[in-house]
């Protein structure tokens, strides 16, 4: 079709009134399309358009100009030459007052303002014509929402884009602006208005200008909408927040000086307001325009700003005290308690005033009254390690105010310092030479025989300042600066004697309870001492060491006293930490010799009076301080390990094994993690590896044998060892550990056919000696981390050794074969090694060994795994594998499933197969020797249903991304959505209660171990099998964790769109299997979640669910007497619900 042709039939389809809204759009698209190719030029456009642009029937006029309105939006990048453009302008502004095609012209006009500059944009003048026009021509708030949106949008653009070509209209802009705005209330015509009023504010800045004379009718606008309220319902459409709303506005705000004498008296009285929203606000907004207005007119409002704040800080509900002994527990960055917003912002506000004002508005706070009154009554109280309930908020609130104040800037600090700390130190028999003519006044006429407690808070709360000051200065100069300023020469001369008496009376005596406030205010004071920036002033070396020496001491010494304990080995962390961030060599050397070494050197003694669990929970706090101190105390770790795996392995000193599990468990869960962020650390798991085995070489002569909490421990160590090495390192620890297993184990990796068909036909596992477990097992750890391309040199001899012990019930040699068959590669590379395995050989291998006698049965073709006569006669000439073997070989179907392996069918029809199969184990009575045949049965259809859950659960010990499983994504929903139609239809087949049991255990697992997601995407056919699932299994006590994880999934369900229209349909089941589980006698926590779920069930709809109202309620009339709280509390809340349908 001809551009021209084409054209026409686009105008003529979107003017029509009858065009929906789709095919307007594809007008447009159209159209723009044929500009964007050159196909046509917009003066070609408007000349086929004349007659709709012009014409007097207002519809035809209206959407003519809309469309070209459209299509010009759509051209922002489209070049086009400066006399169009003008042209366009002129069209547009006129439009503007053509009121029955105002949107058109108010897109149109919007269009122009928001033309790319490399395309061709509007001139100044242009933009002060359509600004006229839109002054004269429109009564903004007389138009609906969306045209007051566009009205918006083009001032705020011509406001950002041409602000000097505006300027020029002057008062006319300004008031047009007022009338515009004022009464609007949509929220997302606000958001623009609130940038509006911001953009003249920053165009008009002059004192003599528009803004200035109309500052008071503007902020009488915009005033009105202060506190925000937003009600608007919400909508996909609207995407505003109250949050985006109120910053809009404050913005706004403070855009202007001119506007703090109407602004700063608004929010004061705000401020005093009851509502919480309010009060916050106001704080927030008084920060932005403390900033914007700057100090000359803030000083104005200095005393009202610290009357307000004072009653905000001070004077909150009773109802929000913080205990001290909460409060006082993070000192070391400044935070004495727990803040509320309203307190936060208040302080925020304050450090802003006080920054700004400097001395005048110190001036207010030191000499304020009621400050000192508090803190005459704090200091006046004697000497006491705690003070009254009542007074411990006010105490924390005024020691926050003087720590921003000290923060606020260096004169505020020395101020703080000359006028308070100085006196506090007296209080707390503090020498101090300096003069004190100006300290402030604090009445101290009792004698002080202890160190009180309040004097001493404040005094770290300034302290804690000073230091966050010193840090500061630090940061922006790279240079101790802050050594030179006043505070910090009269710190120097007092920091002694006040480290002496924070560590005196620190330690309690046997017969005296000490606050754990007092404790931890003392502790903290000396860590903020400990970590002032620099090796010299205003705390020396040697004072630091003595600081460090203290803590330490009571660490090792004082750990029968919690608090204290605690505290300090928290000190000491957070010392370590800054040192080695502000790299303070001299102290940092310091601290490695008298923390890090005295404390080291405990862990391979044996007389050491110290528990050694807190001795390894200590060290490992102040491990993460650093590299080089986590390098140094890692060394003398695996020192420690060394000399104790000899002791116990080699010499059989089994008093030391708890010991030796207690390092090998801190190291894996704390040490080791923190080598896997640092470059160039493989040579600290390597060489616990290559250390594990060298023991276990050495320990061969003698007649130990490792087993228990010892066994488990070394072999995750090993685990996470290996796994944190490359493929050339394990390659070095495989070599080494299976030269030990081949010399050293009773079955020889070059001689294990035989000892498999041993193992195979007999039930007992006597040929498999704990020395022969101890080995297996650590050897096994070894190839579950190994990476995917880690060469297995031996790869045969190592697959026959693990084989050798998965046959013979050992689990983690079953894991390590799924490890391997996860990660081994598929294709057949180029290699020398004949006797290397490839997937398929080392499957085969493991199936006909596992099944023996049976793996024809088993391994068979045929899809048909419900009981025939052809199965019956195969039966009764096998041999059934143990139930271990299946449990195993679940393990080996793991790995196939999460690389997404075809081979995972054979396994699964197994474990199908030994499910169904169960019921004919009548036939093989003569086979199963002195067994029963019950617990035979019941063996190994359990141990085929829970291989599933083996299959589809998350697993710790092997196969995850730790140890560099292969994973491929959704395979746990792949196998869900096939394997559920298997199970579902041997379960319709069965006619036997046993096999349907074990079938729906299985079948709880898969659901339960897959991702809810997935689930949910099949609800409608599940949710009566989920029900039915649950009733049956309820019978048996043994489920009882399977009938928890499958009500979170019916919980799940019940609270999903898509589950709940399905669940109505069900309702009846859901509540006959709900109420039935409200009393569940084997696990609180299935009767809490039933109960969660009646209450999820109570917001159907009231016909389906309402004829269930009396059983529900009968139901929980005896769970009201539940022995446990919680259920009480979910049945009253329950029943509450289910009564309200009445």
């Amino acid at each position: 079709m001809e551009p021209h042709t084409s054209l026409i039939k686009q105008i003529e389809s979107f003017v029509d009134s009858s065009a929906t809204s789709a095919q307007q759009i594809a007008s447009v698209n159209s159209i723009v399309s044929l500009l964007k190719n050159d196909s046509i030029t917009m003066e070609f456009l408007v000349k086929e358009m004349e007659l709709y642009l012009t014409t007097t029937d207002h519809i035809l006029r209206a959407r003519g100009i809309l469309l070209l309105a459209e299509v010009l939006g759509h051209l922002q990048t489209k070049p086009l030459d400066r006399t169009t453009i003008h042209t366009l302008v002129g069209f547009f502004s006129e439009r503007l007052a053509d009121w029955r095609a105002l949107r058109g012209a108010l897109v149109g006009c919007l269009a122009l303002v928001r033309r790319k500059f490399n395309a061709g944009v509007i001139t100044g003048t242009d933009a002060k014509i359509l600004a006229q026009s839109f002054l004269e021509n429109l009564q903004v708030q007389s138009l609906g929402q969306h045209d007051r949106k566009l009205c918006f949008e083009f001032l705020e653009g011509l406001l950002n884009r041409y602000p000097e070509s505006i300027s020029t209209l002057g008062d006319h802009v300004v008031y047009g602006v007022c009338e515009a705005i004022e009464g609007e209330k949509d929220p997302q015509c606000l958001m623009h208005v609130f940038h509006i009023v911001e953009g003249l504010a920053q165009i008009f800045p002059d004192p003599s200008g528009p803004v200035a004379n109309f500052a008071e009718d503007f902020f009488d606008i915009i005033g009105r909408y202060f506190p925000i309220h937003y009600t608007h319902p919400k909508s996909e459409d609207v995407d505003i927040s109250r949050e985006d709303l109120s910053r809009a506005l404050m913005m706004a705000f403070s855009a202007s000086p001119f506007f703090e004498p109407f602004a700063v008296p608004l929010l004061l009285e705000k401020l005093s307001s009851n509502l919480p929203l309010a009060k916050i606000d106001s704080l927030k907004y008084l920060s932005d325009c403390t900033i914007k207005y700057g100090p000359d007119r803030i000083a104005k409002h200095a005393e009202a700003i610290w009357n307000s704040l004072k009653a905000a800080i001070c004077n909150l509900p009773r109802g929000s005290r913080e205990d001290v002994s909460s409060f006082a527990s993070d000192l070391s960055n400044g935070m004495s308690f727990e803040e509320n917003e309203i307190t936060k912002e208040a302080l925020n506000l304050l450090q802003k005033v006080a920054s700004q004002q400097n001395s005048g508005f110190l001036n207010l706070v030191l000499k304020d009254r009621d400050i000192n009154n508090l803190i005459n009554s704090f200091t006046a109280s004697g000497s006491s390690d705690s003070i009254p309930p009542q007074n411990e908020q006010e105490l924390c609130f005024v020691g926050r105010i003087f720590s921003v104040l000290a923060k606020a800037s260096t004169s505020s600090c020395n101020m703080v310092f000359d006028t308070l700390f100085l006196h506090l130190l007296d209080n707390l028999r503090v020498p101090a030479n300096t003069d004190k003519k100006d300290v402030l006044a604090i009445d101290s006429d009792s004698p002080c025989q202890k160190l009180n407690f309040s004097a001493l808070y404040l005094c770290v709360e300034i302290l804690g300042a000073c230091r966050v000051l010193a840090v500061a200065s630090v940061q922006i100069s790279s240079s101790s600066n802050f050594v030179n300023d006043a505070w910090c020469q009269k710190l120097v001369g007092c920091s002694s004697s006040l480290m002496k008496e924070m560590v005196s009376d620190l330690v309690p005596s046997t017969n005296k309870i000490y606050h754990e406030a007092y404790i931890s205010i003392k502790v903290k004071g000396l860590q903020i001492l400990a970590t002032f920036p620099g090796d010299s002033a205003p705390v020396s070396k040697s004072l630091f060491e003595n600081i460090v020496v203290t803590l330490v001491s009571i660490a090792t010494n004082n750990f029968d006293v919690t608090a204290l304990w605690k505290a300090s080995i928290n000190a000491l962390t957070e010392i370590g930490t800054f040192l080695n961030e502000y790299h303070c060599s001299e102290k940092l050397l310091g601290f490695m010799s008298t923390a890090v070494e005295r404390m080291i050197v405990l862990i391979s003694l044996d007389d050491s009076t110290m528990p050694y669990s807190l001795l390894l929970e200590a060290l490992s706090k102040i491990s993460a301080s650093g590299y080089t101190f986590l390098l140094r105390i890692v060394q003398e770790w695996q020192e420690a390990m060394s000399a104790k795996f000899a002791k116990v392995y080699v010499d059989g000193d089994v008093k030391l094994s708890a010991e030796l599990v207690q390092l090998l468990d801190c190291y894996s869960k704390n040490l080791l993690p923190r080598f896997h962020l640092c470059e160039g650390s493989e040579i600290v798991p390597f060489r616990l590896a290559i250390d594990v085995w060298d023991q276990i070489e050495a320990a061969m002569g003698s007649s130990f044998c490792v087993e228990g909490k010892l066994l488990d421990a070394t072999k995750m160590a090993l685990k996470l060892a290996v796994a944190m090495l490359s493929e050339e390192n394990q390659w070095r620890i495989i070599e080494k550990a299976f030269k030990v297993i081949s010399f050293h184990l009773s079955f020889s990796p070059y001689f294990v056919p035989s000892k498999l068909k041993e193992l195979q036909i007999s039930e007992d596992s006597d040929g498999f000696t704990c020395r022969d477990e101890w080995l297996t097992t650590l050897f096994a750890s070894v190839i579950i981390a190994l990476r995917p391309k880690t060469q297995i040199t031996n790869i045969r001899a190592v697959i026959e050794s693990l084989l050798t012990a998965f046959i013979s019930g050992h689990v983690t040699s079953a894991q390590a074969l799924g490890s391997i068959v996860n990660k081994m590669s598929l294709a057949k590379e180029d290699t020398q090694d004949s006797s290397y395995f490839y997937l398929d050989d080392v499957l085969t291998l493991i199936l006909e060994r596992s099944l023996g006698s049976c793996s024809d049965l088993f391994l068979s073709s045929s899809s048909e795994i419900c009981d025939s006569d052809e199965l019956r006669s195969k039966l009764v000439d096998c041999v059934l594998p143990q139930a271990h073997c299946i449990s195993g070989l679940a393990w080996i179907g793991k790995g196939l499933l999460m690389r997404g392996h075809e081979k995972l069918k054979d396994i699964t029809m197994i474990f199908l197969r030994c499910l169904v199969l169960s019921s004919e184990l009548d036939t093989l009575a003569e086979n199963i020797g002195g067994l029963e045949r019950e617990v035979v049965q019941q063996s190994l259809a359990r141990s085929a249903a829970d291989a599933f859950h083996v299959l589809m659960s998350d697993s710790e010990d092997c196969l995850n991304k730790t140890f560099h499983a292969t994973i491929r994504p959704l395979h746990k929903q792949r196998f869900f959505s096939t394997v559920m139609p298997i199970l579902l239809s041997a379960a319709k087949k069965t006619h036997s209660p046993t096999v349907r049991s074990m079938l729906y255990r299985a079948i709880g697992h898969v659901i339960t171990d897959t991702p809810l997601a997935a689930v949910l995407s099949e609800t409608k056919k599940l949710l009566p099998l989920l029900l039915d699932v649950i009733s049956v299994l309820s019978e048996d006590i043994l489920n009882k964790d399977m009938i928890y994880n499958l009500l979170l999934v019916l919980s799940g369900l019940l609270m999903d769109k898509i589950g709940q229209d399905t669940a109505v349909e069900n309702v009846h089941v859901i509540i006959n299997c709900l109420t039935g589980l409200v009393s569940y006698p084997h696990k609180m926590l299935v009767r809490e979640t039933a109960v969660q779920c009646l209450v999820a069930v109570s917001g159907m709809p009231h016909t389906r669910i309402y004829p269930m109202r009396l059983q529900v309620l009968r139901a929980l009339s005896k769970v009201l007497d539940d022995p446990k709280r919680s259920v009480r509390q979910e049945a009253v809340r329950c029943r509450q619900a289910w009564s309200s349908l009445a």
